[in-house]
C-alpha cells in the first residue's frame, strides 16, 4: 500500500486508517464510491476515472450495455480493470443517499462494503482500499458512518478469505478522526 498517513489498525493489523489519496493507493483493488450510472461523476468517482483513463469508462458501458441498463443498484458491486491507476482492479458500488429527512439506510451502505469485499474475495484479491462511501455528496452522517462500516468489516472477516487487508482511506482528516472516534470494531486501535 502506498504510505499514506497511518493513523491506527484494527482487527490483528488487517484493518488500516489512514489519510490519503484513494486514487495512489498501491493495492489490488481500490473502491469507487460511484454514483449508479458507472460513467464517471464528481468526487472519488470523478478522481477515479480520470486517474485511471478511457480503459475503466469503457468497461463501464460494457456493464451498463450488457448487465446494468439500468445503472448499478445501490449496494451492488462490479469490478473493472483500474487503468492507469497503481490498484490493479476498481470495484464501483453505489452507497445510498441521505439528504432531507430521510433516514440513512445502514443496511444499503453495509452492503457496499460486505458486496466489495465478497467480489474481491471471489477475485481472490488480498488487498483492498475504500473511501467513505456515502459521507460526502449522498449525505450520510459521519458519525452513523462509522459503526455500521467497522461492523460490516468485522462481519466479513468472521469468515475465511483471500483478503489480508482492508484500508479505510480518507481524504480529509477530519473524516478520519470523526471514524476513529465512532468505529465499532471489538478489538482496541494499534497505533499506525
Amino acid at each position: 500500500m502506498t504510505a499514506s498517513n497511518s493513523l491506527a489498525s484494527f482487527l490483528n493489523d488487517r484493518v488500516h486508517v489512514s489519510i490519503g489519496d484513494i486514487t495512489a493507493q498501491s493495492v489490488d483493488a481500490i473502491v469507487n464510491a460511484a454514483n449508479g450510472t458507472l460513467l464517471g461523476g464528481g468526487g472519488v468517482d470523478g478522481a477515479i476515472h480520470r486517474g485511471g483513463g478511457p480503459r475503466i469508462l469503457e468497461e463501464c458501458r460494457k456493464l451498463r450495455a450488457s448487465v446494468f441498463p439500468r445503472g448499478l443498484p445501490t449496494g451492488e458491486a462490479v469490478i473493472t480493470t483500474a487503468g492507469d491507476l497503481r490498484a490493479k482492479h476498481v470495484i464501483h458500488t453505489v452507497g445510498p443517499i441521505c439528504r432531507g429527512d430521510s433516514e440513512p439506510d445502514a443496511r444499503l451502505l453495509a452492503a457496499c462494503y460486505r458486496n466489495s469485499l465478497v467480489l474481491a474475495a471471489e477475485r481472490r484479491l488480498r488487498t483492498v482500499a475504500f473511501p467513505a462511501i456515502s459521507t460526502g455528496a449522498y449525505g450520510y452522517p459521519r458519525e452513523q458512518a462509522a459503526p455500521v462500516v467497522s461492523a460490516a468489516i468485522e462481519a466479513f472477516f468472521a469468515e475465511p478469505s483471500s483478503i489480508t487487508g482492508v484500508f479505510l482511506v480518507f481524504f480529509d482528516s477530519s473524516d478520519a478522526r470523526v471514524f476513529l472516534q465512532n468505529q465499532s470494531f471489538s478489538s482496541k486501535p494499534q497505533a499506525g
